[in-house]
């Protein structure tokens, strides 16, 4: 005799949750004692199976496992509003990911009129100076660029004196976080330009120690990447400025986008500092879904290692997904078939 529809669906959803079984028995192993949220007093290590509200958090922490430094992962299925976050109220160090919201803080400008994508403003190069023998690290004007060309660097190459360009040109770090505060951003904070962070690097190493200078919280970006794609504050012309940047990313190409089918978008923008790795972006499949995703990683030996581990759990963000929109898709259809029998 056929199986019910009913029973196909159970069989399916079974077969599709079996994975997290596993996960759910290995559970307590995953992040030990490293949990330092502010840097000096650990937490004891937790019993995740009651901490996670879904089976697919569950399987992320698994991936996300950090018994060789702290990792951060928060995304957002944009088309459902399902979170993930797994240490993502942790402030990190955001490295270069500031970078997006350096250039929304610009395009509100341009969207207000107080300049415009041709605006012309310097290349700012470092000057060599000590770690911290100045507040500020110096800095030598060089060659004046369209502020479009700048942006483009700074996204698409991470280039750090397209940044300080644009930094200088909002008013500097303030003015970040001034629009950072405007929307909505509380764990978002700029304290020093990119020439001074680079500088200055490896004063703390973050996979012991929160640093909650230059940092954000991995929720906080994904905050920021969901707003910035659904048009929330920046007009369409300027929103599609980093969008486009974003997907031309020639940076992190062993992160993010290493494990992505090849019929997923990939926009992102990456991070890298003094033992930690990071990448943000959206992921679109080709059914238009869309999802923001921020990981950032300290430690693990390596930067090898640290992307390889952004690279493993962004593919498991993606597949729980995917695994999910399937699961509905099927209910729907059950549902509809049994309607259509009454």
């Amino acid at each position: 005799m056929k199986k019910s529809l009913t029973a196909r669906f159970v069989a399916l959803t079974a077969l599709l949750l079996a994975p997290l079984a596993s996960a759910h028995a290995e559970a307590q192993d995953l992040e030990n004692a490293f949990d330092n949220a502010f840097g000096t007093e650990l937490r004891a290590p937790r019993d995740y199976t009651p901490n996670y509200e879904n089976p697919l958090e569950l399987r992320i922490a698994q991936v996300a496992e950090a018994s060789q430094g702290r990792i951060g992962v928060a995304a957002i299925d944009m088309a459902t509003g399902q979170e993930i976050s797994i240490l993502g109220d942790q402030h990190f160090p955001m490295a270069s990911t500031s970078k997006i919201a350096i250039a929304a803080t610009f395009l509100e400008g341009v969207d207000q009129g107080r300049w415009s994508l041709t605006s012309e403003f310097p290349l700012l190069w470092p000057v060599r100076s000590q770690p911290f023998s100045t507040r500020a690290a110096p800095v030598r004007r060089g060659e004046h660029m369209p502020a479009l060309e700048l942006i483009d660097l700074m996204i698409t190459r991470s280039s750090n004196p397209a940044t300080d360009a644009m930094i200088a040109a909002v008013g500097g770090v303030d003015a970040v976080n001034d629009w950072a505060r405007r929307a909505g951003l509380e764990g978002f904070n700029l304290t020093r330009d990119i020439a001074t962070l680079v500088r200055d690097d490896g004063e703390f190493d973050p996979a012991v120690h929160v640093d909650l200078r230059d940092s954000a919280t991995p929720e906080t970006m994904v905050d920021l990447l969901t707003g910035l794609y659904q048009g929330k504050w920046l007009s369409a012309s300027s929103r599609e400025v980093i969008i486009d940047a974003m997907e031309r990313c020639r940076t992190g190409r062993r992160r993010i986008p290493a494990l992505m089918p090849d019929d997923v978008t990939v926009a992102h923008k990456t991070g890298s500092l003094n033992n930690t790795s990071s990448d943000i972006g959206i992921l679109t499949a080709p059914d238009g879904r869309s999802i923001a995703v921020a990981i950032y990683v300290t430690g693990q030996g390596s930067r090898l290692n640290r992307e390889r581990r952004i690279a493993s759990i962004a593919r498991a963000i993606y597949d729980g997904y995917a695994e999910q929109a399937a699961a509905r898709q099927y209910a729907n259809a059950q549902h509809s078939a049994t309607s259509a029998v009454r």
